[in-house]
């Protein structure tokens, strides 16, 4: 049974501490605890070490060290927030995706344990990020600009209305305006001798994209009326318009297309795009996972 937990992943890397204070402020808006988490990448049969000894002892004390430092930075920030803190040992992305089976929000650094060079995800918060049970919001570091908007993908996927009240929440939650995009390709136009017979970007078509995005705005414009919202229709890809936006947003939702057992199969490229390129955090939704509702 899920919780109402916001859960921090600390490994050290995220050395600004953006991940942890960007956690600590969402669960203080969600009015629910913070679980700081940090797991001991330790393997047996790799580190040919068990869990005995003064190696492994120093690893620990290691791990927990950075834990309680984190927890630190957390009730200096938000010192009325419930946390707790705990220590799991193994492989971290394995660890971190069982903890989301209990979790409402996931949190995780940008870069992560395990990066490789060239790649400005890490790997382990990509796998995360990929087949966790929960959303997961993966913060870069820097500071959030409250100022901007919410940026956030809707599409006619069984995902969109979780997107669109995670979305209205968070921008009702930051007092931030919504901006909310609908990408279409238009149909192929028809050719006769190299001449295009149909021109596919009609202001028809356009009309109607509009149309759809209005009607499941709709209920929720209605429920959030404080909430200023910037409707937009693009032909462009969601991906290369989200990136876009997040370079003037405080954070991007994209949602996810359900569970999957391959790499990429939750995702989708658009989530996956946007993990690697965005200028601002991004919160992927599950289909099944929801924001806290506002009380």
């Amino acid at each position: 049974m899920r919780t109402q937990t916001v859960v921090v992943a600390v490994d050290g890397i995220d050395a600004s501490g953006s991940a942890i204070r960007w956690a600590a402020a969402e669960a203080q808006r969600r009015e629910q605890p913070l679980r700081v988490l940090n797991v001991l990448d330790w393997e047996w049969q790799t580190a040919r070490f068990g869990y005995t000894g003064e190696q492994f002892e120093t690893e620990r004390r290691h791990a927990e060290g950075l834990t309680a430092d984190a927890a630190r930075q957390v009730r200096e920030i938000a010192p009325g927030l419930e946390v707790e803190t705990e220590l799991l040992v193994g492989d971290p992305a394995t660890q971190l995706i069982i903890a989301s089976e209990n979790a409402d929000l996931m949190v995780l650094g940008h870069r992560g344990h395990g990066g490789f060079a060239g790649l400005r995800l890490g790997s382990v918060s990509q796998r995360v990020a990929t087949h966790a049970h929960c959303p997961v919001a993966v913060i870069r570091e820097g500071t959030e600009d409250p100022r901007l908007p919410v940026a956030a993908g809707v599409d006619d996927s069984a995902a969109a209305d979780g997107v669109l009240e995670a979305a209205f929440t968070a921008a009702h939650q930051r007092g931030a305006d919504l901006v909310l995009i609908r990408c279409y390709l238009p149909p192929y136009p028809h050719f006769r001798g190299g001449i295009p017979l149909t021109d596919p970007h009609t202001p028809q078509q356009d009309d109607i994209e509009r149309a759809r995005l209005a009607a499941l705005v709709e209920p929720w414009q209605a429920k959030f009326p404080d909430v200023r919202v910037e409707q937009l229709v693009s032909h462009d890809s969601a991906s290369a318009m989200l990136v876009g936006l997040s370079h003037g947003a405080q954070l991007v939702l994209v949602g996810s297309r359900g569970h999957g057992v391959i790499v990429g199969t939750l995702l989708g490229s658009t989530g996956l795009q946007l993990l690697h390129h965005t200028e601002c955090p991004v919160l992927i939704v599950r289909p099944e996972g929801r924001l806290a509702k506002q009380r």
